[in-house]
């Protein structure tokens, strides 16, 4: 069984988005749940998406038992129109966080045309869409945080669908930035590695994988979920004020190191 070092204990954020309103989408669980519950406690008023609102109800749960603020938009993102009419009654939105994905780690011939457009559907281009209905409302220092990984950038057999999609949004990334700067908005990524999530649980419990990343990363062992919101309130915030365009691999030094 692997053995995560245990987290140091929460202390209140350096870096305060109070009367921000941020949307996180696939907030449910995993790196949503993590990063919702981090801005909400820098003080943002966080939109929990789903598909399901009931999904949610848990984190809204302890995003006020933190006494911070937050609501559900349950929608399928997938389906535009739905996105359109959800998002069209939410307000203005400061801060797009770009985190819910689709995974289908299956060999090349083993892919049919319909699951690479469902890969690129979820992972691509419904990021391009809240991005284009959102950014219209967003004002001078608006924020688009696009979650993809370090597929993005390197690749390996087996996961095509996955890698093209994600090398997708970090050129997205670069895109957005590049038309929306002039209006001071801008548009990042972080590239999570190896996580411990429960969508990784069976990885996390192989030893075989615990020794590999013990060879192929600084720091030697997978990520914790909750050390992947830092990057992200850095980015939300005004620290991040001249900050676009731009990629950060959260990811121990995986793709630094050989």
């Amino acid at each position: 069984m692997t053995v995560l070092p245990s987290a140091s204990p929460a202390k209140p954020s350096l870096l305060p988005l109070h009367g921000r309103r941020a949307l996180v989408t696939g907030a449910a669980g995993g790196f949503g749940r993590e990063i919702a519950m981090g801005l909400a406690r820098a003080g943002a008023h966080v939109i929990l998406h789903g598909r399901r609102g009931e999904q949610l109800a848990a984190v809204i749960g302890e995003i006020a038992a933190a006494e911070g603020s937050a609501e559900i938009a349950a929608f399928d993102l997938a389906d535009g129109d739905a996105a359109r009419d959800v998002l069209g009654k939410l307000g203005k939105v400061d801060i797009l966080v770009n985190n819910a994905g689709h995974r289908d780690r299956r060999e090349m011939a083993e892919l049919d045309r319909d699951a690479v457009r469902r890969m690129l559907e979820i992972n691509l281009v419904a990021p391009f869409d809240l991005a284009r209905m959102l950014a219209p409302g967003m004002e001078e220092g608006g924020r688009i945080i696009n979650v993809t990984s370090i597929a993005g950038q390197i690749a390996r057999s087996g996961d095509a669908a996955y890698t093209m999609a994600k090398g997708g949004l970090d050129a997205m990334t670069r895109a957005l930035a590049a038309e929306l700067g002039p209006r001071g908005i801008t548009v990042n990524a972080v590239a999570p590695g190896y996580f411990a999530t429960e969508a990784n649980a069976a990885m996390v419990a192989d030893p075989e994988v615990a020794g590999h990343l013990a060879r192929r990363t600084s720091l030697g062992r997978w990520g914790r979920p909750e050390e992947i919101v830092g990057p992200v309130l850095f980015l939300a915030s005004d620290a991040a004020s001249y900050v676009t365009g731009q990629v950060i691999g959260v990811d121990g030094g995986y793709l630094a190191h050989f």
